[in-house]
């Protein structure tokens, strides 16, 4: 668990007790900030963490200020030393480097990525996460083709760009 005391912000391990929290994060930045059409019912992965993220070399954290759930970030474990980042939502009132609700998040997936022997974290996303390109390429993914994706990465319809980071032991 990383906390930055002064703002009160931590990163844990996702628990069963989180989900509506997670699904209460995610779905409106999906659905009202950037206009996705999208439901909890259309996201099952949602209802299914501990079997969907948290098995094999996967996890899922959530950024926590005092009592509230204000990030989240998952990571699929794909196979042959690779994963999936999916699910990197935070609050509109927790972006931004002042809080570092999104690298703390980060921090700790890579962490757990590096300890766990994963090489290589892939991810896809939309055009219209603008911000979230920038802040990706800052943390040292590249992007990538799809055709570059290994064959077992989930794509998502919405997905059109992609990106890779190497994890070092």
């Amino acid at each position: 668990m990383s906390e930055w005391p002064a703002m009160g912000l931590s990163v844990r391990p996702f628990a069963a007790v989180d989900e509506q929290a997670v699904i209460n994060v995610i779905v409106p930045i999906q659905s009202v900030e950037f206009g996705i059409a999208i439901t909890a019912d259309d996201q099952p992965d949602l209802r299914e963490i501990p079997d969907f993220y948290q098995s094999g070399k996967g996890g899922f954290w959530v950024a926590t200020a005092g009592d509230d759930i204000v990030g989240t970030l998952g990571l699929k474990d794909i196979g042959n030393g690779n994963a999936a980042l999916r699910k990197m939502f935070v609050a509109a009132d927790y972006r931004g480097r002042e809080h570092g609700a999104a690298l703390r998040l980060l921090e700790a997936l890579f962490a757990h990525a590096s300890a766990a022997g994963i090489r290589a974290v892939y991810l896809g996303t939309t055009d219209k996460f603008v911000a979230a390109h920038r802040f990706y390429e800052k943390n040292g993914f590249v992007e990538i083709g799809r055709y570059d994706l290994p064959a077992a990465f989930p794509l998502m319809a919405i997905d059109s760009k992609f990106y890779v980071r190497r994890v070092s032991a």
